[in-house]
């Protein structure tokens, strides 16, 4: 009796904040889940023992953005898909059309037909602080409106997206994420998004994903304006290479790879005609790159058929060239 007597002590003084961490995470589900949707898409996918194309269904979360009906999902939940039909939190399903997709961050907007829909608003990714509430609201396993709640684990994590290229700028959590998540947002207390879940680790425990809302975001708005989310493009093949000792100090340079270029595309949009194969790649403008990756995370719009310098090693030796890059298709 006397060793529960201080355990009765630490749990009274808990239960006020236990409480109050509880009211939090129930206010936050009430005033969200309602702008949460279930996605059930038909793709097509063939058959490992026929090897003929067959039907095949595939789930996932989204959340409304817009009282008009756009929705905002994964990339890879509704990709390939024929159909997509949406549920909504008070029953109706309805028919969804695809307004874009953007593979690069694994974002997508749908759109229904549908109005006085709630929607979540974004909140500014950039003021999280790890530690603070994280709530996912999603269909795990089919099973609708499943709530976690954690916290934010860590910022500036990348993903490797489907078409190879990283995402940027993602959030991890503890916050429990199982197949069917996908797509779903991860809210903070205020029922704001800070991110559109996106992916776990299986064989880890409490290690999950989210693509930030300030880059599903911006995605989501190029996607609704325009349909794509543009990138430049330089119209070249390129692998990481280890620079070395010697070449790093007679040409004062930063990091210790570059991108070799092994391939120049012919009948390119870009202008890259004075590139030459076995060229290393090792800044654009100001910036220097040391890999593929930091290539692609510089090559923006704001690129696009603009004049850019480039320092390259040719023969070892450090020069400047100049490309206009075209737009990825």
């Amino acid at each position: 009796m006397e060793n529960d007597y201080p355990l009765q002590l630490v749990q009274h003084a808990d239960q006020g904040l236990l409480d109050a961490y509880s009211g939090t995470i129930t206010r936050v589900v009430h005033e969200t889940a309602e702008s949460v949707v279930h996605i059930e898409v038909i793709k097509s996918a063939t058959d490992p023992r026929t090897r003929q194309q067959r039907d095949a269904p595939g789930s996932g979360s989204g959340f409304i953005i817009s009282s008009d009906g756009f929705i905002v999902t994964n990339n890879h939940v509704i990709e390939q898909a024929k159909n997509i039909r949406v549920s909504l939190s008070d029953g109706r399903k309805v028919v969804a059309e695809l307004k874009g997709t953007d593979p690069s961050t694994d974002i997508a907007v749908l759109k229904i037909y549908e109005s006085n829909l709630k929607a979540l608003s974004f909140a500014d990714s950039a003021q999280l602080q790890p530690g603070q509430i994280a709530v996912a609201i999603g269909n795990p396993l089919g099973l609708q409106h499943t709530v976690t709640a954690g916290v934010v684990s860590a910022l500036g994590r990348t993903l490797r997206a489907s078409n190879g290229r990283l995402i940027d700028d993602v959030i991890q959590t503890d916050a429990s994420l199982n197949p069917g998540n996908s797509g779903g947002p991860l809210v903070n207390s205020s029922g704001q998004v800070i991110g559109v879940n996106t992916a776990m680790i299986p064989t880890a425990h409490g290690i999950c994903f989210a693509v930030s809302s300030n880059l599903a975001a911006y995605a989501a708005g190029r996607l609704i304006m325009t349909g794509r989310v543009k990138r430049a493009y330089l119209g070249i093949a390129g692998q990481q290479v280890n620079l070395t000792e010697r070449m790093m100090a007679a040409n004062k340079l930063q990091k210790r790879t570059g991108v070799y270029v092994f391939e120049l595309e012919a009948d390119s949009p870009a202008y890259n005609r004075q590139l030459q194969n076995g060229d290393i790649i090792v800044a654009i403008g100001e910036t220097h790159v040391g890999s593929v990756d930091d290539l692609h995370k510089q090559l923006t719009e704001a690129f696009i058929g603009q004049r850019v310098k480039l320092d390259i090693l040719r023969s070892g030796r450090k020069i400047t060239v100049e490309v206009i890059p075209g737009e990825l298709k």
